[in-house]
C-alpha cells in the first residue's frame, strides 16, 4: 500500500532523515556491508537520495542493550518522503545484528536536486569496515605498558615512598640491615602466653 503524500509538503519536495543505527560489536565487516546494503536499497528503490553514510566505529554503550555494552554505530542522512523511513526502520528491526536504530527528521521541503551527494562506492565501502576500539587495540598488544617512557618504575607516584607518613613494607625492609642482629624481648617482659 503506497503512502499518500502530505499536504504540509510542498509538491517536488522531500524530507531530509538521519538515520543511526547500533550492530553488535562482533559484526563481521562482510555483515556490516550486508546491513549497509539492504538500507540502501530500500532508500534508493524507494525515490530517496542518500546524501552522506558514515562508519562511527566501535563505541562503549551508555548502558547495555541486548546484552551488549559496545555497539558498531551507524550514520545515514538522506532525502526521502517519510514511508521511506518507515520501511527501512521496519527492515532494521527484522535484522538479528541491529541492536538500536533512531531515525530523526533534520528538515522540511527541500529540493532534490538543490541537495549534492557526498557519496560513491567507496563511500559505502568505507562505511562498511569497521576500525578497532581503543580497548581492542589494547588487549590485542597484551596488556603492555602504554606510558611514554615505557619503565615499569612508580615514578608517577613517587617511588617506593609514595605517603610520607605511613611507609610500606619494602621501603622499610630497605633500610634495615641484615648483618645486624634483632634484639631478643627481655626474659622478664610479659609474652602474653602464660597468664594466669
Amino acid at each position: 500500500m503506497a503512502r499518500l503524500q502530505s499536504q504540509r509538503d510542498t509538491p517536488g519536495t522531500a524530507r531530509e532523515y538521519e538515520t543511526i543505527y547500533i550492530l553488535r560489536p562482533n559484526t563481521p565487516n562482510e555483515g556490516v556491508a550486508e546491513v549497509n546494503t539492504r538500507i540502501r536499497g530500500i532508500i534508493e528503490n524507494m525515490g530517496g537520495k542518500i546524501i552522506k553514510v558514515d562508519n562511527w566505529g566501535k563505541r562503549r554503550l551508555a548502558y547495555e542493550v541486548a546484552k551488549e555494552r559496545k555497539g558498531i554505530y551507524l550514520y545515514w542522512q538522506y532525502l526521502a518522503t517519510p514511508g521511506v523511513v518507515e520501511e527501512t526502520e521496519r527492515n532494521l528491526r527484522m535484522l538479528d545484528s541491529v541492536i538500536r536504530y533512531l531515525s530523526v527528521k533534520v528538515e522540511e521541503n527541500i529540493d532534490v536536486t538543490a541537495r549534492p551527494s557526498e557519496i560513491d562506492d567507496a563511500s559505502y565501502e568505507k562505511a562498511a569496515t569497521t576500525a578497532a576500539d581503543e580497548e581492542d587495540l589494547f588487549l590485542s598488544r597484551g596488556g603492555e605498558d602504554l606510558s611514554s617512557d615505557g619503565d615499569d618504575d612508580d615514578d608517577d607516584f613517587g617511588g617506593d615512598d609514595f605517603d610520607n607518613d605511613t611507609r610500606g613494607a619494602k621501603s622499610k625492609a630497605k633500610d634495615e640491615d641484615p648483618t645486624k642482629v634483632k634484639d631478643e624481648p627481655a626474659a622478664d617482659a610479659p609474652t602474653g602466653e602464660d597468664k594466669e
